[in-house]
Order: C-alpha cells, then sequence, then structure tokens
C-alpha cells in the first residue's frame, strides 16, 4: 500500500492534503481564531459571541432558532453561548409570551454600548487589505457556504 500512496502523483491523489477543500478553510478558520482573539477579548467577547453580537446588532431581537440558522450553530451549541452573554450582562432571554416555546434574544443596554467599542475590529482584522478584494473573498467564501448548505441535511 506504502508502494500505491508513493506511486500517486500528488495532483492525481485524491487524498492530498493540498487537494482538499477542507484544509486551507481549518488553516483560515484557526489563523482567524488566532487574529480576532486578542482583539475581542479586550470587548470581553468570544469569536462566537462576536458572531451573535454582530446579528443583534443588524436586528434585535432575535429568537434562538433565528440566530441559528443566521449562524448555523444549533440550539445545543448556542444555548450555553447565550446564557455566558446573558449572565455578562449583554443579552436578555425571556420566552416568546405568544409561544413558550421561543425564546428571544435581546440586547441590553450594555450590549448596545459595546457596539462603539466593537466598530474598529472589522478593520483591525483587515489589515490595510483593499475594501474590493475584501468583498471578492468574502464572496467566494458565501459561494462555498451556499455550496456546503445545500449539501447539508436539514435537521
Amino acid at each position: 500500500m506504502t508502494d500505491r500512496v508513493a506511486a500517486l502523483d500528488e495532483d492525481q491523489d485524491p487524498l492530498s492534503l493540498d487537494r482538499q477543500v477542507c484544509f486551507p478553510l481549518y488553516a483560515a478558520t484557526n489563523l482567524l481564531n488566532r487574529l480576532y482573539g486578542p482583539v475581542l477579548r479586550e470587548l470581553g467577547l468570544t469569536y462566537p459571541q462576536y458572531l451573535v453580537m454582530l446579528v443583534l446588532w443588524e436586528t434585535a431581537p432575535q429568537t434562538v432558532g433565528t440566530l441559528g440558522a443566521r449562524l448555523y450553530l444549533d440550539s445545543g451549541t448556542l444555548t450555553p453561548l447565550l446564557k455566558r452573554m446573558e449572565a455578562s450582562g449583554l443579552v436578555t432571554r425571556t420566552r416568546d409570551p405568544a409561544d413558550e416555546r421561543r425564546v428571544i434574544i435581546d440586547l441590553t443596554d450594555q450590549g448596545r454600548m459595546l457596539r462603539d467599542r466593537a466598530v474598529h475590529v472589522p478593520a483591525t482584522i483587515a489589515g490595510g487589505r483593499t475594501p474590493e478584494g475584501l468583498e471578492e473573498l468574502r464572496e467566494s467564501v458565501r459561494g462555498l457556504v451556499a455550496m456546503l448548505a445545500d449539501q447539508h441535511p436539514q435537521g
């Protein structure tokens, strides 16, 4: 088997690391987390908490289900995250009076004010890259996300 692996040209081997779509995404995610980490720590946020805040800064309140759909997170991942954010004073969690099964997430005054302190984050992470270059990259990655979401079973 080792001879077969050695005999395959890297350009033809479907299991070559360099031919994988998943690996550069994995590496990019790790590198982005390292870049965002120190910047977000100054705000008292983790990266997933920052994503929740971005959604809520756009439109609040939101249901847990809507947040989960927007962020591609299930409620089992999102609920503990939101509980920690509530304990930090950034959001409130209340049952929807019209449907007790739904939980509504809203910003507190502290959560709203944090937006002013976070406005520098995108420019800090962009590191001087052109808006056009960032938009092109963002659209390319969005296309990949859409393709993967289409293949992911709903549930």
